[in-house]
């Protein structure tokens, strides 16, 4: 391996390449790894300082770590390219990166949501924007809280692709002593998943601000959980990959824990801010914002019943105000739990 480019010098970006710099120590060999960022400060400070204190705080990353504002260099001659910037601009990016993209680089995906207007999942909008085979199309998710894993705090994700053989290089590549990767081939259940968790961490959010109690926080975990399941299966997941590190594990950590952009977003919405309030208190993008509603419109295509997500929409809309969110969270007819 001689160069892996990193597009995105978010807190998930920049801690994905100290990930990946990390094994590649453990593994005897020391690529190239390059990060793409938008800010010239950014990119100044990781390849001088060895720092991006804007994100990660003053946590140190590797010195073969470097960064860069040319989106040409960054991607040109990389072997791997990890994509790790908002969702809604990704395909904005992946007209450099085609041609830009050497002939058998694999693609690596660390975003979680759906592509507003088209409702597709960002592996497809890989595929589509670059003609690459699924079988060259990675997804990597799963409890991925950025600053935990920065400071080396233990946690287990799972890479998944179509083909294993690509699922095992990528894990190969991120695999050391904090960061235990696992692989899986249900790339739609393992996107699914991924997306929707956020949309559920706004709802646990709201719970949050509005004091609404612990009962009522795990209710809507589990049948946000539920509802995930239920439009991923849909669409061609498995029902397996929601009890594994993907679906619950992911969920947990998204929905408890107070480093949640997602969770911090929705307790400001329980408080009473708006969305757009909301949103300019955080440094980053909450991707549950952005893709709730395109969540919504597909489970809607398919016909999947989603009260949960509908609800934060309606909020997210301004169509619902937020103090009558708790009587629509688990508004479904009386039912046998399992449906």
């Amino acid at each position: 391996m001689t160069k892996i480019a990193v597009l995105g010098a978010g807190s998930w970006g920049t801690t994905f390449a100290k990930v990946m710099a990390d094994s590649a120590v453990v593994g005897g060999a020391e690529p190239a790894v390059v990060l793409w960022a938008r800010r010239p400060e950014v990119a100044a400070e990781i390849t001088e300082s060895h720092t991006n204190t804007t994100y990660l705080g003053e946590t140190r990353l590797p010195a073969m770590i470097t960064a860069t504002t040319d989106l040409a260099e960054a991607v040109r001659d990389a072997e791997v390219v990890v994509l790790a910037v908002p969702a809604q601009s990704l395909r904005s990016q992946l007209q450099v990166v085609r041609e830009n993209l050497h002939d058998s680089a694999i693609l690596v995906s660390l975003i979680k949501g759906l592509e507003r207007g088209t409702d597709l999942r960002m592996s497809e909008v890989i595929g589509a924007e670059l003609a690459v085979a699924p079988d060259r199309i990675v997804v990597v998710s799963g409890p991925n809280l950025a600053m935990e894993i920065a400071r080396e705090q233990p946690t287990a994700s799972v890479v998944a692709c179509t083909s294993t053989e690509t699922a095992e290089r990528v894990a190969a590549l991120c695999n050391n002593a904090y960061f235990r990767p696992y692989t899986n081939t249900d790339v739609i259940g393992v996107e699914i998943a991924g997306i929707v968790k956020n949309v559920i961490a706004l709802a646990v959010g709201i719970c949050d601000g509005q004091q609404l109690g612990d009962n009522s926080k795990a209710s809507v975990i589990t049948r946000g959980l539920a509802e995930t399941t239920r439009l991923a299966t849909e669409l061609g997941g498995r029902l397996e990959t929601f009890s594994g590190l993907a679906g619950l594990g992911d969920l947990v950590a998204t929905c408890a824990s107070p480093l949640s952009r997602n969770r911090s977003a929705g307790r400001l919405l329980g408080e009473g801010f708006t969305a757009e309030e909301a949103t300019a208190q955080l440094s980053q993008t909450a991707e549950g914002m952005k893709s709730g509603s395109a969540v919504v419109e597909l489970a809607r295509q398919h016909q999947v019943e989603m009260p949960i997500c509908e609800a934060v929409v309606a909020v997210l809309d301004g169509v619902l105000p937020v103090d009558r969110l708790s009587s629509l969270l688990l508004a479904r007819d009386l039912k046998a739990e399992g449906r």
